[in-house]
């Protein structure tokens, strides 16, 4: 490195990239993230997630983060069922009243609680990252839109899917899966929309039949739900179907005709939405995904293994990441050695759960009959998980 106190850029400001300047923070470590919004609210984030006991928990807690978390989190949106596409219920899943394995947050929540545990003037919003160039000598130089730049002896990417951090260490891309959800909103659900509100419940609701076609709801907070019409179809549907896709009216047009022979009660979720439909593609990455070690850059969350939704993995895994590789830059003798030690563990984690993940993404939207996972025996490993994790974690520190 150039200096003893090298410079660190973060980019993106997302849970992972905020929870590792969190922990920088935390140990003393001076960092600047770079984000492309102009605010920690500039965009809708999205809807709900669960975060696990062994992994998202562990990031929070060790970031000081726990009850902020706990006031906010649904332990209650643990609950699930799953139906068919005629809307009968084919099994359920009730969490025990204590359990926290796998609690739910909204994810723009999720995100202002970060934000909001990093010192003022850390974050600087509306930095859109064009091109980062090498230097030499271990040095980047990160270039913005509209003409800025700076120069970093260490930059992370935690940039997402479309990392622009990326390609200086890996030639893999993100790859269309061939599935698309559309997200629907429904506002004041329980009063505006009880049907949709009383199929969902607490918690989520899994429909699917078995030509490659589903619909899911997620309970979020404020009298929120948030539903994804998800289907197998091409990236340019839109120019076969020749529509314009802010056309709202046209969309659900499309999507009454594709889920032809859905109970009607299932449709609501096509045709009662507030707002327009939002279309998300759901890429993935090469998994296990490596790389060469470069000793000035790494990458950590989607920017690193961006995987299917299926696990709720993502957010969980970019915030673990973020904070090891925090502690790691914190305790190793030079930032090389602190990259290579978390790089390990992070490809020996990520790998099996992005190959899993993606299967089960496959296997959803695969058609024939499909099972969901047993949440009490996934709870029960999540907890367990979690024991093991703090026990290593309370073992190596007491050797170091």
């Amino acid at each position: 490195m150039h200096t003893n106190t090298p410079h660190i850029a973060v980019i993106g400001a997302g849970p992972g990239g905020l929870a590792c300047v969190r922990m920088l923070q935390q140990h003393g470590i001076d960092v600047t993230v770079y984000d492309r919004d102009n605010a920690v609210d500039d965009r809708d984030p999205g809807g709900t997630l669960d975060l696990h006991a062994d992994t998202g928990q562990i990031a929070l807690a060790d970031a000081g983060l726990m009850t902020e978390f706990t006031e906010l989190s649904r332990p209650e949106g643990q609950f699930k069922t799953t139906r068919d596409q005629h809307g009968r219920l084919l099994n359920s899943f009730e969490p025990e009243q204590d359990d926290t394995a796998a609690p739910e947050i909204d994810r723009g929540q999720l995100r202002a609680l970060l934000a909001a545990s990093v010192r003022p003037g850390t974050i600087h919003w509306g930095h859109k990252l064009r091109h980062v160039e090498p230097l030499g000598g271990g040095q980047h130089r990160l270039e913005f839109d509209g003409g800025g730049h700076v120069d970093a002896d260490l930059v992370i990417g935690a940039d997402g899917a479309w990392s622009r951090v990326r390609p200086l260490l890996t030639s893999a891309t993100s790859h269309y899966s061939g599935v698309t959800f559309f997200d629907v909103r429904f506002d004041d659900a329980d009063h505006r929309h009880p049907q949709v509100a009383e199929l969902v419940g607490d918690g989520h609701m899994f429909s699917r039949d078995n030509t490659g076609r589903a619909i899911i709801g997620q309970r979020n907070s404020n009298g929120r739900v948030r539903g994804f019409v998800a289907l197998r179809i091409d990236l340019d549907w839109y120019l076969q179907a020749g529509i314009n896709r802010d056309d709202t009216p046209a969309v659900r047009r499309f999507l009454l005709s594709a889920f032809d022979g859905w109970a009607e009660r299932m449709l609501t979720f096509v045709t009662d939405n507030d707002g327009p439909y939002v279309g998300r593609p759901i890429h993935t990455l090469p998994a296990p995904l490596h790389w060469d070690h470069n000793p000035a850059v790494t990458l950590l969350g989607d920017a690193a293994h961006v995987m299917s939704p299926f696990g709720g993995h993502g957010v969980n895994l970019a915030m673990l990441d973020g904070v090891e590789l925090a502690h790691a830059i914190a305790t190793e003798p030079t930032v090389e050695a602190a990259i290579i030690r978390y790089e390990r563990t992070m490809f020996e984690r990520s790998g099996p759960l992005a190959v899993n993940a993606n299967a089960a993404l496959e296997a959803f939207f695969g058609g024939g009959d499909h099972q969901p996972p047993d949440h009490h025996a996934e709870h029960a490993a999540y907890r367990a998980a979690a024991i093991a994790y703090r026990e290593r974690s309370s073992q190596a520190g007491s050797q170091a």
